[in-house]
Order: C-alpha cells, then sequence, then structure tokens
C-alpha cells in the first residue's frame, strides 16, 4: 500500500473512532431487558425505558442531555438507505425531541438538514450538527423565536440560502404548559402558546411556499390531543386540533402543485417539553405508563415515519394524520 493510502486508511479509520466516542457519548440508556437473540424483533413493551421515572425538573425550554433516563433519538439506531438523497429540509425545535430525531434521520438517508431552536438550547443544537455531519451531509443550525414574524420569514430565507434550495419543511417546535384550570392559563401563556404552535407553522408555511417546487413535502407535528385533549393543556390541545385541520385543509388547496401536506399525531413521547411544565411534577414518574404499552414513546420510533412522509414512497399520501400513540388509538 502506498504512502497516500495509508494515510488515507489512517483517517478513515480515526473519523470512525471520533464518531463512535461521540455517539456512544450522548446514546441514551437503553430499558434494562434480556436481549432478544440475534435477528429476533425487539419487544415495544420493553425496548425502551419504562416507568417509574425519577422525578425532575428543568426551566424552560430545558435540554435532552439533562434529562434521566436521556431521550433516544435515534443516534446509535439509525441506519439510513438513500431515500432523501439530495432533498433539503427545515426542521423547527429540532435541536431535540421529534425534530432532533427526524433530523438524524433525515442525513443518514441523504439530505441536508437545517435546524431551528431556542439559543438556550444551543448545547443540544450542537450535538445534532455533528451527528449532521458525522453522516457526511451538510448542517445549518438557525437560532431565534419563531414566535416573532420577521424571524420566521428570515428563518426560511437563510436556510434556503446555505441549502441551496428547500423542499422539506417540519413545523415542530411546540410551547406546552399543564394547567390544572383554565381560569390558570393567563393571556400570556395562551399566546405564547398559540403563536410557538400555530402562528408560526403559519409564518413559516408561507415563506416555504414561495420556494417550494412540485414534489416538495410539509410535515407538521400535531398530537393525540387534536382529538383526544387532556384536560390539563387545554390550549395545547386547541392548537393541535388547528394543527391538524390546517394540515388537511392546506394539503387540498396544495395537491395540485404537486406539494404534499401531512402531519404526525404522537401520543405521550419522552421529549424536554414534558419536564419543562408540560406535565405535573408528581406526574411525571408515571409518564406514559396508562398506554397499552405500558410506557412513554422515544424520539427514535418517530424516525421512520417522518422519513417516510418526506420521501417519494409516500407520493400519494397527502392531508393524511399519522398516529403513533402506544395503542390508544389513532385519528
Amino acid at each position: 500500500m502506498d504512502g497516500e493510502n495509508i494515510n488515507k486508511s489512517r483517517r478513515t479509520l480515526v473519523e470512525g473512532v471520533a464518531t463512535g466516542l461521540f455517539v456512544s457519548a450522548i446514546m441514551p440508556a437503553q430499558a434494562s431487558s434480556t436481549a432478544a437473540p440475534a435477528g429476533a424483533p425487539p419487544n415495544p413493551v420493553t425496548e425502551y425505558p419504562q416507568p417509574p421515572f425519577p422525578a425532575q425538573h428543568q426551566p424552560w425550554p430545558g435540554l435532552a442531555s439533562k434529562m434521566t433516563p436521556r431521550p433516544d433519538h435515534g443516534e446509535a439506531s439509525y441506519k439510513g438507505s438513500g431515500r432523501l438523497r439530495g432533498r433539503r429540509a427545515l426542521i423547527t425545535g429540532g435541536d431535540s425531541g421529534i425534530g432532533r430525531a427526524a433530523a438524524i434521520a433525515y442525513a443518514r438517508e441523504g439530505a441536508d438538514v437545517a435546524i431551528n431552536y431556542l439559543p438556550a438550547e444551543e448545547p443540544d443544537a450542537r450535538e445534532v450538527v455533528q451527528l449532521i455531519r458525522a453522516a457526511g451531509r451538510k448542517a445549518v443550525a438557525i437560532p431565534g423565536d419563531i414566535k416573532d414574524e420577521a424571524f420566521c420569514k428570515r428563518l426560511v430565507a437563510d436556510a434556503a440560502r446555505e441549502l441551496g434550495g428547500l423542499d422539506i419543511l417540519v413545523n415542530n417546535a411546540a410551547r406546552q404548559v399543564s394547567q390544572d384550570s383554565i381560569l390558570d392559563i393567563s393571556t400570556a401563556q395562551f399566546d405564547e402558546t398559540f403563536k410557538t404552535n400555530v402562528y408560526a407553522m403559519f409564518w413559516i408555511t408561507k415563506a416555504a411556499l414561495a420556494l417550494f417546487k412540485p414534489g416538495a413535502t410539509i410535515i407538521n407535528t400535531a398530537s393525540i390531543n387534536a382529538y383526544d385533549p387532556s384536560k390539563n393543556i387545554v390550549d395545547y390541545a386547541a392548537t393541535k386540533g388547528a394543527i391538524m385541520i390546517f394540515t388537511k385543509g392546506l394539503a387540498k388547496q396544495l395537491a395540485p402543485k404537486g406539494i404534499r401536506v401531512n402531519a404526525v399525531a404522537p401520543g405521550p413521547f419522552w421529549t424536554p417539553l414534558q419536564v419543562t411544565g408540560g406535565q405535573p411534577n408528581d406526574k411525571l414518574p408515571s409518564f406514559g405508563k396508562d398506554t397499552p404499552l405500558g410506557r412513554p414513546g422515544q424520539p427514535a420510533e418517530l424516525a421512520a415515519i417522518y422519513v417516510l412522509l418526506a420521501s417519494a414512497e409516500s407520493s400519494y399520501a397527502t392531508g393524511q394524520v399519522y398516529g403513533a400513540v402506544g395503542g390508544r388509538g389513532g385519528p
């Protein structure tokens, strides 16, 4: 082997070891269960951590890296197959939770990815950027508050400029605050929830449509609360109902242009949304236990749905709401 090839081999080895060490460092804890025989499908009941979880609370917006157990976004498990090769995606809330799982999966499927997040979430965002780049794809980090219309317009413009275009939009960022009574929901909270969950989706989608061509896709994160609302998050549930209807109506409007619009409606998922006031502190240890599967979902379990909806494999699906609710029933 000549000197040049030896150097290349050494670089490949070093890069592989570095990536492996990084993924190991951020790899979430898995459920303690008896290992399945080689080749056997995993048991969905025991594959991921089950309640009870440690009591915990973080100030908004929270960090996945400080949660116990740490959420699994597919850092060590998601394997791509080129289904999104050459695509360009913008994901809001891409630093953690469902958005992070989608970002990792999109990169490993061959897409370049821009993520938006709040400045306080920078530590989580840096990990996502490293994971995207480790997959050999371009990563663009755009921090900022999507409650501001002017920023939403800049966000889309900056993402498209850095990625050389845009053809996948994932409206995922959300605000959720648990309140036992509607009397405890202030106008300020109501306004923040709607601006984050609904207004931002409206503003960002409008800006993206000016750039989209036939074949582009929009994926909105709705919720089981869109059709089975929890009594302690009525303002959040109202926004998720709005997202579901917005998705269905816009899909009809854009279908003749070859642009598809779908939504994902998750049930209880283990993300920073829950430990920053999205659930009552005393309910967190048992979060997700009341589902038929007996546990909350992990963001990694939604990655394949977001990939499917972004890929040409779902070319006849538009105006659909895909549920992943641990057995509670779907939309």
